[in-house]
């Protein structure tokens, strides 16, 4: 009997431990993707959600992997206040853009280059809430967009733009033309009516008695 009280008590404590765990967690959140211009500045968002008050102990990672899958570079950190990499591609190039008490720890990149794609990693502990998930944010610079590009892009816009107005005026003249046959073959209609009772009411006074 002992034993299996002791059993029952292991199970019941790791089921209380397990939803302690769950409710204690911190969740991130990033978006999935961010797609910037090369040479621009971009703010890489990142929000958390905690069961516990925002404390002192607060801290913030924010790491990176680039897209040849080598190691992880050290990119942020936030410790009661912020801590630029003393060392790193990101030296010069990352500020602090949150506000932890809108639990909001987001961070800028300078300068964004092709050697800038990769993942950024985002993790967050808040004691005694100190496991969660982490959040993943993947960077795509592009090159800027050329003349001809832009040429090409406004001449397909105008093409589209002037075709969807040819569209809605052939739809609308469509439209009117129909409601004018259909007014057109209504007032036919009414006036065949017409003639029928006149007929009728003729014919009723042909054939009806004359009076002495």
């Amino acid at each position: 009997m002992r034993g299996r009280t002791w059993a029952g008590a292991v199970l019941v404590l790791g089921v209380q431990l397990q939803a302690f765990w769950l409710a204690a967690a911190v969740e991130v959140y990033t978006p999935k993707e961010v797609v910037a211009v090369n040479g621009t500045n971009q703010r890489l968002k990142c929000t958390f959600s905690s069961s516990s008050p925002i404390s002192q102990q607060l801290s913030v990672t924010w790491n990176f992997q680039p897209e040849d899958m080598s190691s992880h570079e050290p990119v942020f950190y936030y410790l009661k206040e912020p801590h630029k990499p003393p060392s790193g591609r990101f030296k010069e190039r990352v500020t602090w853009d949150g506000n932890v008490e809108r639990n909001d720890v987001s961070i800028m990149i300078w300068n964004l280059q092709p050697t800038d794609n990769g993942t950024f990693t985002c993790q967050v502990t808040n004691s005694p809430d100190v496991y969660g998930t982490i959040g993943q944010v993947r960077l795509r610079v592009v090159q800027k967009v050329n003349f001809s590009e832009i040429h090409f892009l406004a001449v397909a816009i105008g093409s589209a733009s002037v075709l969807m107005i040819i569209v809605v005026a052939v739809v609308i003249i469509c439209r009117q033309r129909r409601r004018k046959a259909q007014e057109k073959r209504t007032e036919v209609a009414d006036a065949e009516l017409k003639e029928k009772e006149s007929l009728k009411r003729r014919e009723e006074k042909e054939d009806s008695p004359l009076e002495d």
